[in-house]
């Protein structure tokens, strides 16, 4: 199982470190400008999917369909970044994970409320400052809709109208 690289997390979050054992001292981590760079990208992408995935459900599904991404990105059955599993798929129109991504439509957010939030909760996520409501998803879909995939998966919850799913557990 990999995990999101520490560079990226060190970056985002700064480090609580011990000068002694008894007094702890907060540091802030610089990172390079590469690192701020794919640090600016992944926010975005990041905030890009919770916008155009689920910005009229309450922020626990934005929070939910934020952790699904990470979630993949940290699983070994997807890209290693953020971007890369936003974007993975879009070699063909609609063959995305992600239909956003690939329907041919402008991906620039119009709802300023809306997209404002989303990059907060990226922010969040990412700073792991909310836990996962989905209970290690990888895979969720609105209720309107039954993929044939979703009955070969463990139903970990819903929220709001999307159902969140993993792997079955052997």
């Amino acid at each position: 199982m990999r995990t999101l690289s520490t560079v990226l997390l060190a970056a985002i979050v700064p480090t609580l470190l011990t000068a002694s054992h008894t007094t702890p001292r907060l540091i802030e981590t610089r990172p390079s400008a590469e690192t701020r760079t794919e640090i600016d990208q992944d926010l975005h992408c990041l905030a890009l999917n919770i916008y155009h995935e689920a910005r009229s459900e309450p922020e626990s599904g934005q929070i939910a369909v934020a952790r699904v991404t990470l979630n993949r990105v940290e699983s070994e059955a997807f890209p290693e970044s953020i971007c890369g599993v936003v974007k993975q798929g879009s070699q063909k129109r609609h063959r995305c994970q992600f239909s956003w991504w690939c329907d041919g439509k402008p991906d620039d957010p119009k709802e300023q409320k809306a997209w404002k939030r989303s990059l907060e909760i990226s922010r969040r996520v990412l700073a792991d400052e909310v836990p996962d409501p989905t209970d290690g998803a990888l895979y969720y879909h609105t209720d309107y809709v039954s993929p044939k995939w979703s009955r070969h998966l463990e139903r970990t919850t819903r929220i709001g109208r999307h159902l969140f799913y993993r792997p079955t557990q052997s």
